[in-house]
């Protein structure tokens, strides 16, 4: 059986389905260890493989596979070694290898597509020399990883989920991972909002085992995180919306429901209060400021 990690989780949550295959793949968005802890339990003689590979790398690049290594400890499981005819890189922005542990981006070699149909700009931009083997290509993914010291490969999200708020850099793959360290916290996705033009903030949208109030989601984030990178407000659905590949479809994450500045109120109480609120009320778009 070869599915996303959405679906897989929607099969072994239904207890009317059943599946006993000898190998299990799951490909395509990231693999959370809570679906593998499940995993293990509801299919305890079947293989677990986590794949990973985009389509100009010829589909699969990487794997990770139950039967021959250790139980992952962090938050999604990992997408492990180079297979056979690949290899992978992990480089900074002047194409130099990063030390083991620290963040940079995948690039691959191996088996790649020739480029994109009448799209040379694109190509280019995309599959690039190899730096430090003339005559081979490599193809920039645009993923975040980082190797462990065994050599597997952890995924930490897109770098062109980059995005800049007031001045600051942020990586929102940071904070999902950090969000699904949360133990009621199954799912999560974070993005920039401006519904109204010019304001800016960061939404987080999560999909909870039990209640979790805003305060205390801002408060785990907070333990590791700046105050810059915490989501102005905080959306809990049912299940995160998938597009017809099975991928979050950030589109059609809904706006809050709620003023994400909303928080202590204290009313204006003189005349140039209540004056220099109207002003920011106005400005701001919203119902009051205190």
């Amino acid at each position: 059986v070869s599915a996303v990690p959405s679906a897989v989780t929607a099969v072994l949550d239904d207890p009317t389905t059943h599946i006993d295959p000898d190998l299990l793949v799951l490909a395509g968005e990231a693999f959370p260890t809570s679906l593998l802890h499940t995993a293990r339990r509801t299919l305890p003689d079947t293989t677990i493989a986590n794949i990973y590979g985009p389509t100009e790398a010829t589909v699969y690049a990487t794997g990770w596979f139950s039967d021959d290594t250790p139980q992952p400890h962090g938050t999604s499981v990992p997408i492990g070694r180079p297979l056979a005819g690949k290899n992978a890189y992990v480089l900074d922005h002047s194409l130099n290898p990063v030390p083991t542990g620290v963040h940079g981006e995948l690039y691959l070699a191996g088996s790649l597509a020739r480029g994109y149909h009448h799209q040379p700009a694109l190509t280019a931009t995309r599959f690039i020399a190899h730096p430090h083997h003339p005559g081979q290509r490599l193809y920039r993914t645009g993923d975040l990883v980082r190797r462990h010291p065994d050599g597997t490969l952890e995924y930490a999200g897109r770098n062109d989920h980059q995005v800049k708020i007031r001045g600051h850099r942020v990586e929102t793959g940071e904070i999902e991972t950090t969000l699904l360290t949360h133990p009621h916290i199954t799912r999560a996705a974070v993005t920039v909002r401006e519904d109204t033009p010019g304001a800016r903030h960061l939404v987080g949208y999560v999909v909870v085992t039990a209640e979790v109030p805003d305060a205390d989601l801002r408060a785990h984030l907070a333990a590791t995180l700046p105050e810059y990178m915490l989501p102005a407000a905080f959306v809990t659905l049912d299940a995160l919306p998938l597009n017809a590949a099975g991928k979050l479809d950030r589109a059609a994450l809904p706006a809050p429901h709620f003023d994400p500045r909303a928080g202590a109120y204290t009313a204006p109480g003189t005349g140039t209060e209540r004056l220099l609120a109207d002003i920011w009320k106005e400005i701001l778009g919203v119902e009051r400021v205190g």
